[in-house]
This record gives structure tokens, C-alpha cells and sequence, in this order.
């Protein structure tokens, strides 16, 4: 009897571990694949992938407020303090220098329409220095030139020759109006000449030379900038000063000079300045300046204009043209329109500190143009 239970119990044991089997592998299917969902393959670690998280960059170049900054400009008009104010961030010095050497050469040889070798140079520097703090403005600008032109057969004759030094304070009083105090220095560096008069000129055949004539305007009043496109300066009370210092040029009808051996003559009258900058393409800009002054003492109808236009064409970061016109007109020098015309093309350099934000990084970077 013991063996038949024994045997019993064996079969039962074999039947029963033959359906837990069946039923255990599907269960143990079921909660393996819910283990892998959502457990983490240590294996995986061996090669992790970095995902590309965008992040928000903080300005890491932090700028004193001796700074000095200019906004990115190729033009030759003055910095205004609407073009100031207008800057990513406001300091108190500014400076920008443009710096510019133009050629021009022609050369012939058996050239049938015939011709005259030359070549010809124009250098020209424009400096602003700009000192801004709260209602405070003040604007420092020299401008000088020089040209020449050289041609076989005939001597050496300069072709441009001036100096320009003007400083301007401004006090604001509300916005885009200042009150405003200055003065401006007109003058030249050389000898000039009649060559249609005297093709082939001595010294002793000048028409004029460094301070002479040399012009000098001291006045007080007011200004309007509205932005950096526009600036109107007036003064109500303003001194011109026209000096001659050759003896052999101080002749009584010569700059405006009322008798022989005059060395100064003294103008006290009214003054308005007009700036206007159109923008003519992306690269193109067209600066026009003029000038008026009559004169309180005497002939007040008699205006003195001076008109100064310039385009600007900018090809790349160093080559650019320009074309000038300046046009004069002043009863006690010459009653006729005086006019002088340029145009050139050459190699042209900006120095100064400017402000650009990094399009990748968005990092704030000083450097030198």
C-alpha cells in the first residue's frame, strides 16, 4: 500500500509542475516586460547621449564707464547727441576717426587723342571727440585734407588744402533742445595760386596762404536734435573774425578787408546751422550742411552762405568714394558764387571703439574698428 501512495504522490507532483509551468511562464512574460519599460539599462551608460538643451547666455564683458564707444557708422557727419543717446549703452567718452587716401593716375604713351601723365593724392582725416554726461554735451571735430596733383610738364599744384576745427557745449534744457556755446576754426596749410593767371607760380605769387585768410566764429545760443538725421543750431549772438597775416595780402577790398594793412576784421551778427543726413540706399548716404550769417553792424540783407554736400559710398570695410560740392557766397569777399567740386574713390579706415553683440554667443564685445 505504501507503494502505490508513493507512486501516486510522484505522478500528481509531475502533472501539477507540468500546468504551474505553462501558466508561470506567461506570467513571468507579462512582469518582464514591465520591468524593461520601465528600468534603466546600466549597460546603456557605457555610451550616454548629450541632448542639445538651448540656455539663455548672460553679457560676460562687463564695460567701464570710461568706455569709449561708437556707434557703427562710415559717414563723415558729426556725431549728434541724439545719435549718442540712441547707443546700446549710454557712457560718457566717445571718439571715432575717419581716416581716408584717395589716388587717381593716368598714363599715355602714343595715344593717338593725345594726353598728360599725372598722378594725383587726397588724404583726409575727420576726428570726433564727444564728451556726454547727464544735461552736459560736448563735441570736439577736426576735420582736415590735403591733395595734390603732379603731371608731366608742369610743376606740382595741390587740388584740396583745409582746415576744420569746431567745438560745440551743449546744456539740455528739455528734450532734443540745448543750450549751446562753441566756436569754429576755418583756415588752410599752404600757399595757394591762380594757375590760370600763372601757370608756372613763384611764392611771390600767392593769393593765400596758412591764416590768410583764417576764419574764426565764437557764439552762443541754442540747438535742436531731434535724432541723428537732423540738428539745427541757432545763434542770435555770434562773432566772425576774418584774419589775414601776410602783409603782401592785407589790401583793402581782399577777404573782405576794409583798408591796406587791415589784419583782422571783426563781424558781430546772428548764425543758424542746418545738418541733414538722407539715407539713400543700405550703403549710400547723402550729408548735407549749410550755413548762414548776417552781419548786425552793416548791409544786414547781405547773407553770407556756405553750403557743404557730401555723398557717401561705401563698397566694403576699407574701400569707399565720395563726392563733394561746397558752394559759397559772400558780398564783402567776391559777389559771385564760389564753388568747389571733388570726387574720388580709395582706400578708406575707421578707427575708433565701437559696441557688437556676438550673434552666437550674445556676448557684448569691445574691440577696434
Amino acid at each position: 500500500m505504501k507503494k502505490v501512495l508513493v507512486v501516486f504522490a510522484v505522478v500528481m507532483v509531475f502533472f501539477s509542475k507540468a500546468q504551474i509551468t505553462d501558466y508561470q511562464k506567461l506570467i513571468d512574460s507579462i512582469a518582464q516586460s514591465r520591468w524593461d519599460s520601465t528600468s534603466i539599462d546600466i549597460d546603456s551608460l557605457a555610451n550616454p547621449k548629450i541632448v542639445n538643451i538651448r540656455s539663455l547666455k548672460n553679457d560676460t564683458v562687463k564695460l567701464s564707464n570710461n568706455t569709449i564707444i561708437v556707434s557703427n557708422t562710415d559717414d563723415t557727419s558729426p556725431l549728434t547727441p541724439s545719435s549718442i543717446l540712441n547707443l546700446p549703452t549710454l557712457k560718457r567718452w566717445f571718439f571715432f576717426g575717419q581716416n581716408s587716401l584717395v589716388f587717381n593716375q593716368s598714363s599715355f604713351a602714343n595715344w593717338y587723342a593725345g594726353g598728360n601723365n599725372n598722378i594725383g593724392v587726397i588724404g583726409k582725416v575727420n576726428y570726433n571727440i564727444v564728451y556726454k554726461k547727464n544735461r552736459h554735451y560736448l563735441d570736439n571735430n577736426i576735420q582736415m585734407g590735403y591733395g595734390f596733383v603732379s603731371s608731366t610738364g608742369q610743376s606740382t599744384r595741390k587740388t584740396d588744402d583745409y582746415i576744420n576745427i569746431m567745438t560745440n557745449y551743449g546744456y539740455e534744457l528739455a528734450q532734443h533742445y540745448y543750450l549751446s556755446t562753441g566756436f569754429q576754426f576755418l583756415s588752410q596749410f599752404t600757399p595757394g595760386f591762380n594757375y590760370a593767371n600763372t601757370p608756372e607760380p613763384v611764392y611771390d605769387n600767392r593769393i593765400s596762404k596758412f591764416m590768410a585768410p583764417g576764419y574764426l566764429n565764437v557764439g552762443l545760443g541754442f540747438s535742436y536734435n531731434p535724432n541723428e538725421n537732423f540738428q539745427v543750431i541757432v545763434r542770435p549772438l555770434n562773432g566772425k573774425f576774418t584774419f589775414v597775416l601776410d602783409k603782401k595780402l592785407q589790401t583793402a577790398g581782399t577777404y573782405g578787408l576794409e583798408k591796406d594793412g587791415q589784419s583782422m576784421r571783426a563781424e558781430l551778427g546772428a548764425m543758424v546751422n542746418i545738418l541733414y543726413k538722407i539715407k539713400i540706399y543700405k550703403d549710400i548716404t547723402y550729408v548735407n550742411q549749410i550755413n548762414f550769417f548776417s552781419n548786425y553792424l552793416e548791409h544786414t540783407e547781405r547773407v553770407d552762405i556756405n553750403y557743404s554736400g557730401a555723398l557717401n559710398l561705401k563698397f566694403n570695410k576699407y574701400i569707399s568714394g565720395v563726392v563733394t560740392i561746397d558752394m559759397m557766397y559772400d558780398h564783402d569777399q567776391i559777389q559771385k558764387l564760389q564753388r568747389k567740386q571733388t570726387l574720388g574713390f580709395g582706400i578708406t579706415y575707421n578707427l575708433g571703439y565701437k559696441v557688437d553683440r556676438d550673434t552666437t554667443t550674445g556676448v557684448i564685445k569691445p574691440f577696434v574698428n
